[in-house]
């Protein structure tokens, strides 16, 4: 079966050089990705259910909240 190259960032205390790809599996590339979509929706839909005052104390606007909750998952 063909492997798929994925950059991997270093991970600290790692021996593998920095900027190194590794070769995984297709299947665990899939996995990968679909638990990064996940993982993003399930914080669009945390930010789309925050007050005006939670907003606040992060930073951004009612807008630019809405614009990051109507973007689909992978992206």
């Amino acid at each position: 079966m063909p492997t798929i190259d994925l950059y991997l960032p270093p991970q600290p205390y790692s021996r593998r050089r920095p900027g190194r790809r590794e070769r995984i599996h297709p299947v665990a590339a899939a996995c990968v990705l679909l638990s990064a979509w996940i993982e993003r929706r399930r914080q669009r839909n945390a930010l789309a259910g925050l007050d005006d005052h939670q907003l606040r104390d992060i930073g951004i606007t009612r807008i630019e909240a809405a614009r990051e909750c109507g973007k689909p998952f992978w992206r």
